[in-house]
């Protein structure tokens, strides 16, 4: 792989992350909206309550900001392991739909059984419509994303060995 291309590829999965981080902020944020009619601080402080625990809730705007660059931490973190694996599994490259719903779903459970319990974030009770509307907004807001711009960035590249 020449100097373009890996700087090509890290174009396109910093831009990627951008978009689903953008993508999924927005429809927690609207989702939030909706069920309380209040605006997004809670969303971000809810995020910045997985390091700075209940001093999220208490404290300054700042923690605004905090919940925002943790939630697009995660964002990336998931895009680039997405473009990691995505051109050595064929399956994900033949079903990109398949994919999106796959990949929802092991975002849902990484973020909910394991980033979540290890953080500070206050822990609710289990509720199976709220988590089935977090797994769809995973898959529509970053699944289906990330599918649709891998299989368009490998189409017709080989495989990594």
């Amino acid at each position: 792989m020449g100097t373009q291309e890996k700087k090509n590829n890290r174009t396109i999965i910093l831009l990627s992350g951008l978009l689903v981080g953008i993508l999924d902020i927005t429809a927690a944020c609207t989702d939030y909206y909706i069920a309380t009619g209040k605006g997004p601080g809670g969303v971000l402080r809810f995020v910045a309550s997985g390091v700075f625990g209940q001093d999220a809730f208490n404290g300054n705007n700042s923690m605004l900001v905090w919940g925002l660059l943790f939630h697009f931490i995660i964002a990336f973190s998931f895009t680039i392991f997405f473009f990691r694996v995505y051109p050595r599994i064929k399956f994900m490259q033949a079903h990109p739909v398949w994919t999106a719903i796959l990949y929802g779903i092991f975002m849902w459970i990484v973020t909910t059984r394991i980033i979540i319990p290890l953080s500070n974030t206050p822990k609710g009770t289990f509720v199976w419509w709220k988590a089935l509307k977090a797994i769809a907004i995973l898959v529509l807001m970053i699944g289906l994303p990330l599918s649709f711009i891998a299989r368009k960035c490998f189409s017709g590249k080989p495989r990594p060995e």
